[in-house]
C-alpha cells in the first residue's frame, strides 16, 4: 500500500502546483492518476492473487473514487468546488480506496478550513467574507422579499489543490509511521 500512499501524494503534490499558479487543475493529471489508479490496483492484486483478486481490487479502487467524489461532486453542483478538485479527490479515492481516501479527503478539507481564513484575513476579506456568510446562513429566517444577495465581486475563490495535498501527506505520514498499516 505504500506505493499507493507515495503515488497519491506526489499526484495531489502536482495538482497543487497547478491549482496554484493557474487556478486550474488539468484533467489530464487527475484521469490519467484515475486510470492508473484501477489498473495498479488490478495488476497488484492479479499477481498476488489471482485475476479474481486483480478484480476485486480494481473495483475496490472504482469504489473508492466513487466514495471521495460525492461530497466533492455535490459541493462543485453548488459552485462551491472547482470541477478539477472533483477529479483530484476522485483519483485518491481509487488509489488510496475507500477508507484511506476519505480519511485524505476529510484531513484536506480540515486543512482548507484553516487555510481559508488565514488567507482571507491576509488579503484583508475576512470580515467581509464572514459578514457575507452570516448573511448567507440567515438567509432562510427571512420572507423571501427580505433575503440577502451576495454580488458576485464579493465572492472569494479558494484554490483547494495545496490543501488537498496537505491533507494526502498527512494520510501518508499517519499510515507510513504509524503502528497500524493497511491491507
Amino acid at each position: 500500500m505504500i506505493h499507493f500512499l507515495a503515488f497519491s501524494t506526489l499526484l495531489a503534490a502536482t495538482a497543487a502546483w497547478f491549482d496554484w499558479r493557474t487556478g486550474r487543475i488539468p484533467n489530464q493529471l487527475t484521469l490519467v492518476g484515475l486510470a492508473l489508479a484501477v489498473v495498479g490496483h488490478f495488476v497488484r492484486g492479479a499477481t498476488s492473487g489471482g485475476l479474481a483478486a486483480g478484480v476485486e481490487q480494481a473495483a475496490f479502487a472504482l469504489g473508492g473514487a466513487l466514495a471521495c467524489a460525492i461530497v466533492p461532486l455535490y459541493m462543485h453542483r453548488r459552485g462551491a468546488l472547482g470541477g478539477g478538485d472533483v477529479k483530484l479527490f476522485a483519483a485518491l479515492g481509487a488509489a488510496l480506496h475507500p477508507l484511506a481516501g476519505l480519511e485524505a479527503e476529510t484531513y484536506a478539507f480540515v486543512a482548507a478550513a484553516l487555510i481559508a481564513p488565514a488567507q482571507l484575513a491576509w488579503e484583508g476579506k475576512l470580515l467581509r467574507t464572514l459578514a457575507n456568510t452570516l448573511a448567507l446562513v440567515l438567509n432562510p429566517l427571512r420572507a423571501r422579499s427580505h433575503q440577502a444577495a451576495v454580488p458576485g465581486e464579493m465572492v472569494t475563490w479558494f484554490r483547494l489543490g495545496p490543501a488537498v495535498f496537505l491533507g494526502t501527506a498527512a494520510t501518508f505520514v499517519v499510515h507510513v509511521f504509524s503502528v497500524r498499516s493497511l491491507p
